[in-house]
C-alpha cells in the first residue's frame, strides 16, 4: 500500500544558519515526485529529513497521517539508494541484496523469494553469482536499487542516483526507474539538479532554491505556466530566452512591449501599467527566422551553431547586446555571423515583471 507524505511548516537550522526555511508540501500516495534545483538549493538535506538521516528543527513530517519527527529512521518504512552505490565488494550480488535482510533478522526462506524477486524485476537473476567488481555502473546501480527493493518498503528516496553515469546510461535508467515506478506502485521520491530528468520521470516536479519551494506542479504545468523567471529558467533546455524591455502601451486586451528597439503586442492583459520594466521570455523552439510564422522581433547574428542532426540551436546575439537562443527542427543551411531575422510567437510568450514573478 503506497504512503502519503507531508511536510507541514518544515525547518532546518545548522546552529543558527537556517537552510530549510519553513516548507509545505503534500506526495500523494503512489505519486513520483521529483526535487530538483540548482547546487545548494537544499533538496538533498530535505529528502534526508524524509529518511530520518537529519533531525528536522521545525515543523512536521506526516507518513499517512503520522507524526515521524522522533521516529527513527529504521521504523519509517523508507528504503533510500544513494548517488554513490556502496555495495560491499567481497560479497556476491545475492549476498548484498540479502545482507540487510539477514541483519535484520528474516529467515533463509524469507529472504530468498524477496532477492529473487528484486532480482527478475530489475533483470539482474543472471548476476546474482558475481562480485561487483565484475559489474558496469548500471548494472551496480540495479543491485543497489534491488537492496532498497527487497526491503519492501512504503517509500523509495532516490538521492541523485544517475550521477555517475554515463550519458546513455543516464537514459537508459531513467527509463528502468520509471517503469519499476509503474510496477511496483510505491511513493518515490527522487532528487537532482538535472532539469531533463525531472521533466521524463516525475508525476510531480518541486522545484527547490534557496531552501524555499518556487513551484509545484506536473512537468508540462511548470513547462507551460511558471510562476516566476527562476522556475522558467531552469525548467526547459535549452533555457528560456530572457529580454529586457519595458511596458511600451496597454489597450483592451492587448499589451505593446518595447524590446530591444522593436514593439511587440502580447494579445493579452499583464498586470503591469505603462513604462514599467519587464522581460520577455521566449523558449528556443518558439522563436524562428521565419517572417511568415511569427512577429518580428529583432534582427540578430548567428555566433555559434549547434548541429544535432535532428535539430539545430542557433546562438545569435541581438543588436542591443541581449543573446538569444534559437531551437529549429530539421539541418539548417546557416553560418556562423549571418544575420536572420528573429520572430516570435506573441502567443507563447512569457512576461515577468521586476519582482521575477510572471504578470
Amino acid at each position: 500500500m503506497a504512503t502519503s507524505v507531508v511536510l507541514e511548516k518544515v525547518e532546518k537550522h545548522y546552529g543558527k544558519v537556517p537552510v530549510i526555511h519553513g516548507i509545505d508540501l503534500r506526495i500523494d500516495p503512489g505519486e513520483f515526485a521529483v526535487f530538483v534545483g540548482p547546487s545548494g538549493c537544499g533538496k538533498s538535506t530535505l529528502l534526508r529529513m524524509i529518511a530520518g538521516l537529519e533531525e528536522i528543527t521545525g515543523g512536521a513530517l506526516l507518513l499517512d497521517d503520522e507524526r515521524m519527527n522522533e521516529v527513527p529512521a529504521a521504523k519509517r518504512g523508507i528504503a533510500m539508494v544513494f548517488q554513490s552505490y556502496a555495495l560491499y565488494p567481497h560479497m556476491s550480488v545475492y549476498k548484498n541484496l540479502a545482507f540487510g535482510l539477514e541483519t535484520a533478522g528474516l529467515k533463509k526462506a524469507e529472504i530468498e523469494p524477496r532477492v529473487r524477486r528484486a532480482a527478475q524485476i530489475l533483470r539482474i537473476e543472471p548476476l546474482l553469482d558475481r562480485k561487483p567488481k565484475a559489474l558496469s555502473g548500471g548494472q551496480r546501480q540495479r543491485v543497489a536499487i534491488g537492496r532498497a527493493i527487497v526491503r519492501e518498503p512504503k517509500i523509495f528516496l532516490f538521492d541523485e542516483p544517475l550521477s555517475n553515469l554515463d550519458a546513455e546510461l543516464r537514459v537508459q535508467m531513467r527509463v528502468e526507474i520509471t517503469t519499476l515506478h509503474r510496477d511496483l506502485g510505491n511513493t518515490m521520491i527522487y532528487v537532482t539538479h538535472d532539469q531533463v530528468e525531472a521533466m521524463t520521470m516525475a508525476d510531480k516536479i518541486v522545484v527547490l532554491n534557496g531552501g524555499n519551494i518556487e513551484q509545484v506542479g506536473a512537468p508540462l504545468e511548470l513547462y507551460n505556466h511558471p510562476v516566476n523567471r527562476f522556475v522558467a529558467g531552469f525548467i526547459g533546455s535549452p533555457k528560456m530566452n530572457f529580454l529586457e524591455g519595458s511596458v511600451a502601451a496597454r489597450e483592451p486586451g492587448t499589451t505593446v512591449l518595447k524590446v530591444g528597439g522593436e514593439e511587440v503586442r502580447l494579445p493579452r492583459d499583464i498586470r503591469a501599467a505603462a513604462g514599467d520594466p519587464v522581460t520577455l521570455g521566449v523558449r528556443p523552439e518558439h522563436l524562428t527566422p521565419d517572417p511568415g510564422a511569427g512577429v518580428r522581433l529583432v534582427e540578430a547574428r548567428v555566433d555559434l551553431i549547434e548541429h544535432l542532426g535532428g535539430e539545430t540551436v542557433l546562438h545569435a546575439r541581438a543588436p542591443d547586446g541581449q543573446s538569444l537562443t534559437l531551437s529549429l527542427d530539421g539541418q539548417q543551411k546557416v553560418a556562423a555571423g549571418d544575420l536572420i531575422p528573429v520572430c516570435i510567437d506573441p502567443e507563447r510568450c512569457h512576461v515577468f515583471g521586476a519582482d521575477g514573478l510572471a504578470l
